[in-house]
């Protein structure tokens, strides 16, 4: 265990004595991979703040019913029961409000000032209805269920049309459903560009150290010895980069939630976009180290296989 320690701790000291002969290079490759990683972690921030307002919205969609205009009232009272059977059926609570067609025609009145243009009507042209206000819907993918409620709902005898206003929560849904795709594909599309820069940084290391690999060898210095302290340069290079583009996105949300702020206060809201948790960054971290790594793999493997 401790010729393993030693050795791994050596590996850490000699890249790291590799990287301060060039700083300058060093910190230039950090920057570009860094502004790489900015993007997709930018992405998983916005959507992690969002994420949880989709989640708290209020999601109670209405359902509409309107009854035929002609149907006698005792008809449409006596919905009541089968309305309350079909919310049973899918274990759903709603609070039901009947609207007859007289309070419908009066409120119409009150609201749109047409009082006397619908007085010339002679007859009041609106139906009986119901209005189902549904709780127990607690995110989008749950009030997705509506639909099939308002399905059985229209089948009921009498019904002449149903209404359901809950297409705004579909919208959300695949909104963020749309912006996790991109995210995902950003996110590879920039993982390759990552990847691409830090085995072209370690195929220059290795070409520069050559003569050193090659005495290295006649010693008897085994293959693993030898690649281990660029695993270790490759894997600093994409820590190093991860940590820069954290600490941008975070320097970032100041200004951005200051601009937030003005125009959260016009809908009277208080939302401003949070830093990721630390769990979230350390694991961006360790995924940017990963990658570092696996660039530098894939370089040293391909290169030093060229100087045997």
């Amino acid at each position: 265990m401790k010729i393993w320690l030693r050795q791994h701790l050596f590996a850490i000291g000699d890249a790291l004595t590799h990287l301060c002969k060039a700083p300058g290079s060093f910190a230039l490759n950090v920057l570009v991979v860094g502004i790489a990683l900015a993007l997709p972690f930018a992405g998983l921030t916005l959507l992690e703040n969002v994420r949880p307002v989709s989640e708290q919205l209020a999601v109670e969609p209405e359902i509409s019913l309107f009854m035929a205009v002609d149907a006698p009232r005792d008809k449409a009272v006596a919905l009541a029961e089968p309305i309350g059977a079909v919310l049973q059926k899918h274990r759903s609570s709603a609070k039901v409000l009947f609207m007859p067609r007289e309070d419908a025609l009066l409120s119409l009145k009150n609201k749109t000032g047409l009082a006397d243009a619908l007085s010339t009507l002679g007859q009041n042209p609106l139906p009986d209805a119901y209005v189902l206000k549904l709780s127990g819907f607690h995110d989008a993918p749950d009030a997705a269920r509506v639909d099939t409620i308002a399905a059985e709902l229209k089948a009921l005898p009498g019904i002449d049309s149903v209404q359901v206003d809950s297409e705004w929560v579909k919208r959300l849904a695949a909104l963020l459903a749309i912006l996790r795709l991109v995210l995902l594909f950003l996110a590879i599309t920039l993982g390759v560009v990552v990847v691409a820069v830090v085995f072209n940084t370690v195929r220059l290391q290795v070409l520069t150290q050559r003569e050193e690999i090659a005495i290295a060898k006649l010693v008897g210095a085994t293959d693993t010895f030898i690649h281990r302290p660029f695993y270790y340069s490759g894997a600093l290079l994409g820590l190093c980069a991860g940590g820069l583009a954290l600490a941008a996105i975070a320097l970032g949300l100041q200004p951005l939630n200051q601009a937030i702020a003005e125009f959260a206060r016009l809908y009277a809201s208080e939302f401003r976009l949070l830093p990721l948790s630390s769990a979230a960054m350390l694991a961006l971290l360790a995924i940017s180290a990963g990658l570092g790594l696996i660039g530098a793999v894939l370089s040293v493997r391909r290169h030093l296989a060229r100087l045997a």
